[in-house]
């Protein structure tokens, strides 16, 4: 498992040393959830509402995730920055200032959970037959999450510090596990949801073991270390820094969760508890596609703080241009085969073929402007990579928040379109969103790295 040379190794080459094996860590990721809805989904006599109950969740499975890419994603682009300047010491306290928050809101979060989710589940939409589905399997995943934040939190430091295969062991290993205990757990021992939810914390808590172990080994370049609590708390500029470059990731991941309750809210007025698991089996194809674009332009990131930090700006310019085409190349391919083989990708999740009338068209509406999702995706691994935190969270609000949100409220009851309207919000946003952002990366970044060549 070499190290991934950003400073002399070919553009290309380091962008793919990265982003391939992130790109499968990614997917294997993906696993935890997507395959305890697949089994879920095919509970005997239940299946259908259990997956809808499970969609249900989503909200806060989201929330635990933006917390987690608040450390992870802030702190790990200005730990590559310092360690292109030459920085060993502020790279090295980055990352244990960031592992400790991590730990620190993993607690809060789980406690938080436990007093308030019944109230939560309701306020999402959820019905008492949901109700009975949703609260064991929420219940269970909180008491895992402290193992999701170490592994998912800290794996963008392994990945920086030019190990990414470590950084996809790391996740093969709670993948693998997942899928060997899924089935064990929902069927052998017949504990239906309650076991999906048991298999993926085991899972998680295999990973996070992975994790520290590599980050507290010799290998690592940069360790975690101990240091008084106390200590912690007097790093307030740094906090104040990793959390200002990760608000834009946490924003992002926060927002999905409000666009979740949003559509469920709707969909549930306007379409019934069937429309709620057409929207889950449409966000779990969501997440398949998002996946390989964002670990291309995510692979990309470390190469690029890198050199930002170490001063060459014509190799950063030169990735952000590859990292574009590349993203662009993948949404449009996917987009052609969501058009072509629908029926193929919603049979992955479900064999109701009640739900198939409804989730086709659905399917080719959501994803309609899925191009554009790579200039997003592009413009925002740019501003995130070289630290510029307002452009940052500015395009993460304006897409969701702007767009999303108030479209799904306004296309349904104001022009009467109905499930439809939904549906539609997406690829609007997706469309103005996307060119918004990558527009103002190239109109703002790209005169920053001329004027650092001229210097």
């Amino acid at each position: 498992m070499g190290q991934v040379d950003f400073k002399n190794g070919g553009i290309l080459r380091c962008i793919l040393q990265s982003a391939l094996p992130m790109l499968a860590a990614q997917i294997l990721n993906l696993l935890y959830n997507i395959v305890d809805r697949i089994y879920i989904a095919r509970i005997p006599e239940v299946g259908t509402a259990a997956i809808g109950a499970v969609g249900l969740c989503f909200p806060v499975i989201i929330m635990i995730t933006a917390f987690t890419n608040l450390y992870g994603t802030g702190g790990a682009p200005l730990f590559s920055i310092a360690s292109g300047r030459g920085d060993s010491a502020r790279a090295e306290r980055l990352m244990n200032t960031s592992f400790r928050l991590e730990l620190t809101t993993a607690v809060i979060l789980f406690a938080a959970g436990q007093l308030f989710c019944r109230p939560l589940l309701i306020l999402f939409g959820a019905s008492e037959q949901a109700l009975s589905f949703a609260i064991p399997y929420l219940r269970i995943y909180l008491a895992g999450n402290i193992f999701s934040m170490v592994a998912a939190g800290m794996n963008p430091f392994i990945n920086a510090q030019g190990f990414p295969l470590v950084g996809m062991t790391t996740v093969t290993l709670g993948a693998a596990a997942n899928i060997a205990l899924d089935p064990l757990f929902i069927f052998s021992f017949g504990l239906g949801i309650r076991g999906a939810a048991i298999a993926t914390v085991l899972s998680q808590a295999l990973s996070a073991v992975f994790v520290m172990r590599f980050l507290t080994g010799k290998r690592a370049v940069y360790r975690l270390v101990r240091y008084p609590f106390r200590e912690f708390l007097h790093e307030r500029r740094m906090i104040l820094d990793i959390v200002g470059l990760g608000i834009s990731s946490f924003v992002m991941q926060f927002t999905n969760s409000l666009v979740s309750i949003a559509c469920n809210g709707v969909l549930s007025d306007v379409g019934g508890d069937t429309y709620i698991s057409v929207m889950t089996i449409i966000s779990s194809v969501r997440q398949i596609m998002d996946t390989p674009v964002m670990s291309l332009t995510e692979g990309a990131s470390p190469f690029l703080s890198y050199n930002y930090g170490a001063r060459s700006p014509r190799r950063v310019k030169k990735a952000i241009a590859i990292m574009t085409v590349m993203a662009f190349s993948y949404t449009l391919l996917a987009w052609i085969f969501i058009v072509c083989r629908p029926e193929m990708i919603i049979s992955v999740f479900t064999s109701d073929r009640t739900l198939f009338k409804d989730a086709v068209p659905a399917l080719h509406l959501y994803f309609f402007a899925f191009v554009f999702q790579s200039f997003q995706y592009a413009g925002q691994t740019a501003f995130k990579a070289l630290g510029k935190k307002k452009h940052n969270v500015f395009f993460s609000l304006l897409r969701k928040v702007v767009i999303v949100i108030p479209l799904t409220y306004i296309l349904p009851y104001v022009f009467h379109l109905g499930t439809d309207g939904v549906f539609m919000a997406e690829p609007v946003s997706n469309v103005i969103g996307g060119l918004a952002c990558f527009i103002t990366m190239l109109l703002t970044v790209l005169p920053e790295l001329k004027r650092m060549e001229e210097i």
